[in-house]
């Protein structure tokens, strides 16, 4: 399987939904925790699943379950979480809410390649890498290609 990540912060809507169309992406996962964020007009829920499936034809989902407790975004960005220890909580919410086997119940029959939307301009410090790897193991072979 396909797995893409992209966030929208320091992109325009011509970058974004180029970048999804030249992967071929077929079904956008939010995993934001809130998507009603204001930090990109285009990137708003509702807005965004219209866009998607307008300008790329491209399918959308939020998924609450594969994004961070509102706890452990705040105190991540606070300040108070340094991300190694963000990624280790991460990983207990994820093992807590049985991430595996929702993706498997979830993502089987999805249009592939996906691809996993958060806000953050790169993966290295964002929760989309680490679900991406849950993906992968679940979906294996897999092939993870982070759209910057």
């Amino acid at each position: 399987m396909k797995i893409c990540t992209i966030g929208f912060t320091q992109k325009n809507a011509e970058r974004f939904f180029g970048l999804l169309k030249e992967n071929g992406v077929r079904t956008l996962i939010d995993v934001r925790l809130n998507n009603t964020s204001q930090l990109a007009a285009f990137a708003k829920g509702e807005d965004l699943k219209y866009f998607l499936s307008a300008i790329a034809g491209i399918g959308y989902r939020h998924d609450v379950t594969l994004a961070p407790t509102e706890d452990l975004l705040k105190r991540y960005k606070r300040g108070e979480t340094p991300w190694e220890a963000y990624e280790e909580e991460f990983a207990q919410i994820m093992a807590q809410r049985n991430a595996e086997e929702h993706i498997l119940r979830t993502y089987a029959e999805c249009d592939a390649p996906i691809c996993l939307l958060c806000s953050e301009a790169t993966p290295e410090h964002c929760h989309r890498r680490l679900v991406a790897e849950i993906f992968a193991k679940v979906f294996s072979p897999s092939e993870i290609i982070h759209l910057i």
